[in-house]
């Protein structure tokens, strides 16, 4: 148009209809422009000149109404793609600016409605024009469309077109229609649903003809395609209406599914052809969109299973199944998949064969799912690998076993370990799976996944534990589990030993530290079904488990009163199935805590027994004559009282159990009569009464029916019954060895535990609340003094030497006598009171037994034994010890006359000694007397010594190896214990310094006479023994002497050389190795020295030309002075020195090179040494003579203040005061070696040498304080 003409254009057109250009200088007409596009053959050039300014121009919206129609007919009329770009964005651009987009819609659609232009380019541009159109997010373009059905019907028909392009576009267009058309028309049906069998049949082909991804691609893109489409279509439930019609086809034309379907194949085989290619597509997108599609064309509600299993058979499985297995475990294409997969599962036939080709593709699956918590196909996984486990056992190898069996246990652990991971199916799935796993023969093959079944079945457990009200139905599937871990230690034993023990002893620990505490604490709050797989899983181990490790856990069960525990669960759950598993575990309890088969009475009649604790004792009360059924519940009852009783179970009220007890045995007397009760009947009855019985006395007095004692009595001491091998509670034992009336049966019965005990050995397996009868328990009553068990022993064995019974019987009862002393040494008490030695004198003096080396050594330990643990007081001085000491004495000279010294002849010497030992306390004095006055036994002894003496330094060698040198300690030991007792034995009657003068003849009692000179011999030759020995005597002998002396004030009868030489022996041992020696001889030494014998040879002894008692003192001093030497130790080892120097410190003229040795320095080192740890009581003692003495000064004496009492506050504080106590260390003696150990020991602890610890020390520093006080006062 010409700028000059501005009324109108070139062609006479208004103004008003003209618009400037952008470039200036002229106008556009828009009649014209619409002429030119309304012109097919205007030429493309002018067309798309004048569609480039125009789609540029701002005041275009101002005319849009006014282009509508000539858009629309230029875009179906020109056949030219870049026109039709161009009118498209202009149509674009309008409709975003203006409101015309109803009115494009509208004529866009009509002209797609009509089929004018059939199927061409230009219907093509007019559909992808529609098509963006309808892509408009602002607006509802389904509204503005005037005929849909011819809309529609157009399109589809337009769908069976070769063109590709055509078919995409008008795929685009149905899918934005389905996405729109949610408003229905009139009738309320969704407008596609009337063309949807069609549509779909459609839709479906143009997917198979599609031979690149193009269209499914670009479906994903832009969500108008093919696969977006069809999946619109199967979420509204077009596929279930189009399979539902075909049905009736088929039905009506009498076709098989499988037959053509008009013209085309039936929608399942259509289907399944179509989704196979893009299952397969290189973009995961179109994999993804495939899936979505299949999951709702088989999850609609109202899917037949047909219609899955159709696709199932025509392989669609494997499709997913290998898009599974490319897919990496990316999340998007697994949880598709899996979702997918799950709902073939329910096509189960034709799903499992599928399912195993694809089982290999799981297993890397679960490994991911497995790390994800709560992964949202996990339980799906999970599921499909169960199911595959469970059809196909034989597909799984050992290496996926391997593979999947720690995923699962590192689930199960995560779980247990606080992480809520996995929803309570997913965990109840993989629980079945692990119980399938251990069920595969591949899994036996394994012997390294044991270590994972005992992670995983104890976290299965103790995660449900916790949550087992929420959710019982876990708790249910982790004790299957668990049982089948141990039926798995069971049947793989003999391949892995080790693993499969420590997972047998790790299920057991679960039960017995877990289950058995919950199950107790919660079972009034739990279901049937928990408790019967609680019961079911003990049930299995007691069964099952190895002897040791069920009895352990038999005991653990009991410990818990589990009698009380089964019963409740009978009171909550009443059923036959609780019942039933209830006593079957009893009884089986009962196997293993009483023996094999012991539980049958109960499985007999555990259909017939009732519930109800109290409904079992009304039965038992009831009377069983030819009743053989009543006879088997009374057999059972019983068995079940008396087990709870034997571990303190009480299942009833202690009046009502013994009631009834009484009522069964007054009412059944007759059976017990006529013997139809069985033995073991008859004990477990003997159990309950006994220990009810001695309830009722200890609690309270309950009246009892005396008939009912007397038949029991009867049947107890008529029947022959077996004690020993019998299951007894402790209290019921007591009770019976209480019973007078029944003591010569108890007699019986003792006889034949030693008889057992004897042949079997001994058992001294305690256990904590009842116990078979063993050693410790009668110990226990022999040594109580409460019952009759002392004496019922004392009276057998008087017995049977009366009746002149085997010897093979006496021993098995003193050897029982004697296990029982070195058991509880209490017991030599009770056997004294009740006569004891009555027995063995009877044993002595019966001629049956003389000659019996072997009884006579059992007696002889006996006697030992009682001897050296009975306490003195209940010994008594009568006829019968000093007959059994005549008899030993007289057994002993004719046996050494004979023989020489045997063993049995030293054990005599040995019990000698410790009779002699309890002289000392006043009692067993004539048989004392007998002793050390027997003329041919005092000759026998000192013969032997003399004979020993004369041996030299020979005697080296005689040490307790050797015959000789065992007997010489032997006897030196009984001269040491005579030198001990003659003060109480012979008060006044012995001149003791005939043994430091042996020329002296004044002595006129025959004794056992070892003269010093020989002491001297021996201690100087004889082995370390012998000096130990001797050393103890030579301090008695002086012990003895210096309290005469001091007494009677006697000069000593002994020369000067005699004292000299016994010096000089007893200086050379004050450093000997032996502790205990060289204190025994430094106090003799120290003893010598304060005689006043010496004083008038005080000068040759305690002046320099004693270089031994200096060179005691001075090495003493030296070595205590030098500092880091002085140890707690090293002291100990010159506490015989120090002895020696305080017994010169005492003198009345100190030597004087005391003064010397200890002079400023020594004494300053010496006190620098000494600590609270360190500090000793002869330490104290020496400084106490040296303060004495004047040797210290004030600085001195400050410090050695301040050193004791820091060891006063160390003692007090950090030690008991209180040191006399000694704990008795009570060992077995049976034989010579521990014998001569123990009279050893006996008389080292009444050395005086024997430091009495913390006391001691104390007294001694403060009498040290005390003379500081003295000396402070002068």
């Amino acid at each position: 148009m010409d700028s000059q003409s501005q009324e109108t254009c070139c062609q006479g057109h208004r103004s008003d209809l003209s618009i400037e250009s952008q470039e200036g200088g002229g106008f556009i007409c828009l009649v014209c422009l619409s002429n030119l596009m309304n012109t097919p053959r205007s030429p493309t050039v002018h067309v798309s000149y004048a569609l480039s300014h125009l789609s540029l121009h701002p005041l275009l919206p101002f005319h849009a109404q006014f282009l509508v129609s000539p858009l629309v007919h230029a875009l179906s009329s020109f056949d030219d793609q870049p026109i039709a770009c161009q009118l498209i964005d202009v149509i674009t651009a309008l409709c975003h600016a203006h409101d015309v987009f109803p009115e494009f819609v509208l004529r866009v659609s009509d002209k797609l409605s009509s089929g004018a232009l059939a199927w061409s380019r230009k219907q093509f541009y007019m559909l992808h024009c529609f098509g963006v159109l309808l892509n408009c997010q602002t607006n509802n373009p389904y509204v503005h469309i005037k005929d849909k059905d011819a809309l529609i019907s157009n399109l589809v028909t337009g769908l069976e077109l070769p063109n590709e392009e055509i078919r995409g576009e008008i795929l685009f267009v149905l899918y934005k229609l389905s996405l729109q058309c949610t408003h229905t028309d009139g009738d309320g049906a969704d407008i596609l649903f009337a063309f949807c069998p069609k549509l779909l049949h459609l839709s479906l082909e143009a997917l198979i003809k599609t031979q690149t991804d193009d269209v499914r691609l670009n479906c994903v893109v832009f969500d108008f395609i093919c696969l977006a489409l069809l999946t619109i279509l199967a979420q509204k439930g077009a596929f279930i209406d189009a399979y539902a019609n075909e049905v009736r086809i088929m039905s009506f034309d009498e076709v098989d599914d499988s037959m053509q379907i008009a013209d085309g194949p039936c929608l399942n085989i259509l289907f399944a052809e179509a989704i196979k290619g893009p299952l397969l597509s290189s973009d995961s997108q179109v994999q993804i969109s495939t899936l979505d599609l299949i999951f709702h064309y088989l999850s609609c509600e109202g899917t037949p299973a047909k219609q899955i299993q159709a696709l199932v058979e025509e392989n669609v499985v494997d499709y997913v199944f290998e898009m599974l297995r490319l897919s990496e475990c990316k999340d998007q294409a697994v949880n598709s998949c899996l979702e997918v997969l799950n709902i073939f599962s329910t096509a189960e036939q034709a799903f499992r064969k599928r399912l195993v080709v694809g089982f290999t593709t799981l297993i890397p699956v679960l490994h991911h799912v497995a790390e994800v918590p709560f992964h949202p196909v996990q339980s799906q996984t999970l599921k499909l690998i169960a199911n595959c486990i469970s059809d196909s056992p034989e597909i799984v190898s050992t290496s996926q076993v391997e593979e999947i069996i720690p995923v699962l246990t590192k689930m199960l652990k995560r779980h247990t370990d606080g992480e809520v991971d996995m929803l309570p199916e997913t965990f109840i799935t993989a629980c079945s799976i692990f119980i399938a796993l251990l069920k595969l023969p591949s899994f036996h093959g394994t012997s390294n996944l044991a270590t994972s079944v005992q992670e995983a079945s104890k976290h299965a457990v103790l995660a449900c534990l916790s949550i087992s009200a929420k959710n019982p139905s876990l708790l249910l599937y982790s004790l299957y589990l668990l049982k089948e871990a141990y039926a798995y230690s069971l049947e793989a034993y003999s391949t892995c030993k080790t693993s499969c023990m420590e997972l047998r002893n790790s299920i057991v620990d679960i039960c017995t530290s877990h289950l058995l505490p919950w199950f107790i604490m919660v079972i009034n709050e739990t279901n049937e079904e928990i408790v019967l797989g609680v019961l079911e899983t003990f049930h299995s181990i007691l069964l099952h488990c190895s002897v040791i490790q069920a009895t352990e856990f038999a005991k653990t069960l009991v410990s818990s009163s589990w009698f009380s525990v089964s019963f409740g669960c009978l009171g909550l759950f009443p059923t036959e199935k609780i019942k039933w598993r209830v006593y079957m575990m009893l009884s089986s309890l009962v196997d293993v805590l009483l023996g094999t088969d012991t539980g049958q009475p109960i499985r007999d009649a555990a259909l017939c027994i009732p519930s109800d604790p109290l409904d079992l004792l009304f039965l038992l009360g009831q009377k069983s004559s030819h009743n053989l059924e009543l006879s088997s519940c009374h057999s059972a009852v019983l068995l079940i009282l008396h087990t709870a009783a034997l571990y303190d179970d009480r299942l009833a009220d202690e009046k009502l159990v013994l009631a009834s007890l009484e009522q069964y045995i007054l009412v059944n007397s007759s059976n017990f009569q006529c013997g139809a009760a069985d033995s073991l009947t008859m004990m477990w009855l003997v159990n309950l009464y006994s220990l009810y019985r001695s309830l009722a006395e200890k609690s309270y007095q309950i009246p009892y029916s005396q008939e009912a004692e007397r038949i029991l009595f009867h049947l107890v001491t008529q029947n022959d019954w077996d004690l020993p091998s019998a299951e007894i509670h402790p209290l019921s034992l007591r009770w019976l060895f209480q019973q007078e009336k029944i003591s010569n049966a108890m007699s019986h019965q003792i006889l034949k535990f030693c008889r057992s005990n004897s042949s079997n050995g001994t058992d001294v397996v305690q256990w904590k609340s009842s116990q078979t009868i063993n050693d410790k328990v009668i110990a226990e009553l022999v040594a109580a003094g409460d019952n009759y068990g002392a004496a019922l022993l004392v009276r057998l064995w008087i017995q049977l030497v009366e009746q002149e019974a085997p010897a093979y019987d006496i021993i098995s009862v003193v050897n029982f006598m004697e296990t029982t002393i070195n058991m509880l040494p209490a017991a030599s008490d009770q056997l004294c009171l009740h006569g004891i030695c009555n027995a063995i004198q009877a044993l002595f003096y019966s001629s049956s037994y003389s000659s019996s080396t072997q009884t006579f050594t059992a007696v002889s330990f006996l006697l030992f034994n009682i001897l050296r643990s009975v306490h003195p007081e209940i010994l008594s001085d009568d006829e019968t010890w000093l007959a059994v000491t005549m008899k030993l004495i007289d057994y002993l000279v004719s046996m050494v006359a004979v023989c020489g010294w045997t063993h049995e002849s030293l054990l005599v010497i040995n019990i000698f000694s410790l009779i002699l030992q309890h002289s000392t306390n006043k009692v067993l004095l004539e048989a004392s007397k007998a002793i050390v006055l027997n003329a041919s036994l005092v000759s026998t002894i000192n013969s032997t010594i003399n004979e020993v003496c004369s041996k030299g330094p020979a005697l080296i060698e005689c040490d307790e190896g050797t015959c000789t040198g065992e007997t010489l300690i032997f006897l030196l030991l009984l001269h040491y214990f005579s030198l001990k007792s003659l003060h109480t034995v012979l008060p006044g009657a012995v001149d003791w310094h005939n043994l430091l003068n042996p020329s002296n003849s004044k002595q006129s009692l025959p004794m056992i006479n070892i003269p010093c000179r020989d002491l001297c011999r021996l201690i100087h030759f004889g082995s370390p023994s012998v000096k130990l020995v001797i050393s103890h005597c030579l301090l008695e002998l002086f012990t003895i002497l210096s309290n005469q002396k001091n007494k009677e004030d006697e000069e000593l009868e002994c020369s000067m050389g005699f004292l000299l030489s016994t010096m000089a022996i007893l200086e050379g041992l004050v450093f000997y190795s032996d502790i205990r020696v060289a204190m025994n001889c430094g106090l003799c030494l120290s003893m010598i020295l304060e005689w006043e014998k010496l004083d008038l040879q005080e000068r040759r002894i305690t002046t320099a030309k004693n270089y031994w008692c200096r060179l005691i003192v001075d090495e003493m001093a030296m070595s205590l002075a030098t500092p880091s030497l002085a140890s707690e130790s090293f002291i100990n080892y010159h506490k015989p020195a120090v002895h020696v120097a305080v017994s010169l410190l005492k003198l009345d003229k100190i030597p004087e090179w005391m003064r010397s040795v200890f002079d400023d320095p020594c004494i300053a080192g010496i006190i620098g040494n000494l600590g609270p740890k360190n500090l000793s009581t002869e330490m104290v003692l020496l400084f106490r003579e040296l303060l004495n003495s004047e040797l210290l000064n004030a600085e001195q004496i400050a410090s050695l203040n301040h050193v004791l009492q820091a060891c006063r506050k160390y003692r007090y504080t950090n030690t008991s005061i209180d040191d006399e106590h000694e704990e008795k260390m009570f060992t077995k003696v049976d034989d010579l070696g521990q014998v001569r150990q123990y009279l050893i020991h006996l008389m080292s602890s009444q050395s005086l040498c024997l430091d009495n610890g913390d006391k001691r020390l104390l007294e001694e520093i403060e009498m040290f304080f005390r003379t500081l006080t003295v000396e402070d006062d002068r």
